[in-house]
């Protein structure tokens, strides 16, 4: 079902204005998804790099842990 929108979009005729309003609503809706998962799920990338689970947070990343 996407990929036959995608592809009707693909296909449509558009001016320059056009395409970038289309393009503007597509990254627009990207990080909106984004955000909405950050915020139900309460977690983001520097909260993982926090909490130590990041690469370096093991023996094996360089760090002594004593």
């Amino acid at each position: 079902m996407i990929s036959k929108q995608l592809e009707n979009i693909l296909q449509k005729d558009m001016s320059r204005k056009e395409f970038l309003a289309t393009l503007g609503f597509g990254v627009a809706s990207i990080l909106g998804f984004s955000s909405i998962i950050k915020m139900l799920t309460g977690k983001s990338a520097s909260h993982h790099m926090k909490m130590g689970m990041g690469y370096g947070s093991s023996a094996y990343g360089g760090l002594d842990k004593k």
